[in-house]
């Protein structure tokens, strides 16, 4: 089984539109926020919220002009909220990713 950073290389080989990454910071925490409305609240709120986050997904992969990822395996499921956290977590403290002499993104945090 592949390891987590061959899913997230993957995951940010997918996702390098400006608007499809913001489209994901907004729209998997709205996924998950949903879920918890719905399980534990007012059905009807989680259930907009919910699906207001899938159409945030499904539009941002329309701009960037690809397929969600979770249509090649549902681990993607798993992968992105990870991805969303980690993209969180570079902008809040300013590291900021630049190619490596593979080409491949890579943050200053890794170095």
């Amino acid at each position: 089984m592949p390891s987590l950073a061959h899913y997230m290389t993957q995951y940010d080989h997918e996702h390098e539109s400006g608007w499809n990454k913001f489209l994901h910071g907004v729209g998997i925490p709205m996924i998950f926020v949903g879920i918890i409305l719905l399980l534990f609240t007012k059905w009807i709120l989680g259930a907009g919220i919910f699906l207001g986050g899938w159409v945030l997904l499904f539009l941002g992969h329309r701009i960037e002009g690809n397929r969600p990822a979770f249509f090649q395996g549902p681990i993607y499921l798993l992968v992105g909220p990870i991805w969303v956290a980690k993209e969180a977590w570079m902008f809040l403290t300013g590291t900021h990713r630049r190619p490596t002499s593979e080409g491949t993104p890579q943050s200053d945090a890794m170095k």
